[in-house]
């Protein structure tokens, strides 16, 4: 038989090394109340020792107790009333009074299958969302540790990239998936040109509510990482990167005209078939046709007018020479004749 100082002196290294709900919400003058007339049924010997071992095979260490207890924060006071409700009662009923350890395992086991039941219907959350952010509200008790567990993640995101055609509008959203505060303040963040994370290369470019950065007509000097960060008081709850290319217009459409390029190099001028479908032919339209077909008339009858008026002085120059002749020959010889 021991005494009390004994007892707690137990219990308190028996529960030391294995935490439970039982643990964190049952106080240890109650866990010895309970276990005071623990007796063996071989030896008929009262034994607390083996009660502590019994309570803590049925709690302490029951992965389904521990499963139950992960509720959501505040609901750890629900967990100690529901324990309360099944370990005092017995507690007062066994104190200073001998029972054989059959009953004790009967009484402590439903207690546990109770305390599960009725812990499984309090309010859960939905957990933690990774892969950043600070998120108070997806923590969940913890038994093990008699705590709430918090989501360890970075408070920095990944950088997303995204890309936009100059001119375009450019739009980048600060979202999570985790819920925010009412009191939330929203700060954007632009380091020009390059891709990255170092804090100490952003400037400022506003500050709000507004979760929406938006770009009317993206240019050039828009090219960068923005930074998104959520502040909540003066706590900072999540950083959002976003890598913005910007492709210049020029470019773009030099790209298009080049892909049409090669597709006409393609043998015998067939397009590349479609998934499960035929090749076929790259024909030119109609209009394609007659536009070429009027060029090329046109060219002809330019090529002839130039030649004609470009061979008509010199059969002028011919005649005019020949005319001079025939006076000069009319001169020498004294006479006047009529040309007719």
């Amino acid at each position: 038989m021991c005494t009390s100082v004994l007892c707690l002196v137990c219990v308190s290294l028996l529960f030391r090394t294995s935490l439970s709900c039982y643990q964190c919400f049952v106080d240890m003058q109650d866990s010895l109340r309970l276990c005071w007339g623990h007796i063996l049924t071989k030896t008929n010997v009262r034994n607390v020792d083996a009660c502590f071992r019994k309570l803590d095979r049925i709690f302490n260490n029951n992965g389904r107790v521990i499963e139950a207890g992960r509720v959501g924060e505040g609901y750890d006071k629900r967990l100690k009333e529901l324990l309360d409700a099944e370990i005092l009662p017995m507690a007062k009923e066994f104190d200073k009074k001998l029972n054989d350890e059959t009953i004790y395992e009967k009484r402590l086991q439903t207690a546990a299958d109770n305390f599960i039941a009725a812990a499984s219907k309090l309010p859960r959350v939905s957990g933690c969302f990774p892969p950043c952010g600070f998120q108070s509200a997806g923590a969940v008790y913890n038994c093990i540790t008699c705590q709430y567990d918090s989501c360890e993640f970075p408070l920095d995101c990944p950088v997303k990239e995204i890309k936009a055609m100059e001119n375009s509008r450019s739009q980048m959203w600060c979202e999570v998936p985790f819920h925010l505060p009412d009191d939330m303040e929203v700060i954007w963040r632009f380091a020009e040109e390059v891709e990255t994370q170092q804090v100490d290369q952003f400037k400022e470019v506003t500050a709000g509510v507004d979760k929406l950065y938006s770009i009317p007509s993206t240019s050039l000097h828009h090219q960068g990482t923005y930074q998104c960060e959520i502040y909540s008081g003066q706590r900072s709850i999540v950083r959002l990167y976003y890598y913005l290319t910007v492709t210049p217009q020029v470019v773009a459409g030099h790209t298009e005209l080049q892909e049409i390029f090669d597709l006409s190099l393609l043998p015998g001028g067939r397009l590349l078939p479609a998934s499960g479908g035929p090749p076929h032919l790259l024909l030119p339209s109609p209009l394609l046709l007659t536009a070429c077909l009027t060029a090329l008339l046109l060219l002809l009858f330019l090529s002839l007018g130039a030649f004609y008026w470009s061979s008509k002085p010199e059969k002028t120059s011919q005649a005019e020479q020949e005319d001079g002749d025939v006076d000069f020959g009319f001169l020498k010889a004294g006479k006047i004749h009529v040309v007719q």
